[in-house]
């Protein structure tokens, strides 16, 4: 499937806020696990949310040292959730996610 770099980007950001608020990988480790990119891209893409307008918080666990915890999105802006829950088979297809 021939997709440009632009609506990839804008895929994987979409994709990569819905799993975080799904509560299905709302943590690096677990991002890279569930989509297999590379862990820098996934860092890259939860830090280019804002650019979307899509609020989305890093929680440190409680007592924990060194980063842990998980994201949390605070708001999705202009997104409409609902059209990613609708359309995330052809999303993951897009972006050649499992």
């Amino acid at each position: 499937m021939d997709v440009s770099k632009t609506k990839s980007s804008f895929y994987r950001r979409l994709y990569v806020a819905y799993l975080i608020d799904s509560g299905v990988a709302s943590n690096i480790p677990t991002l890279t696990e569930v989509t297999g990119m590379p862990r820098r891209t996934a860092q890259d893409t939860v830090a280019a949310l804002a650019d979307l307008d899509i609020v989305c918080e890093f929680e440190q666990q409680e007592g924990a040292r060194n980063h842990a915890g998980h994201y949390r999105i605070r708001d999705w802006g202009a997104i409409d959730r609902r059209w990613i829950e609708g359309n995330l088979q052809r999303i993951k297809a897009v972006l050649e996610y499992p």
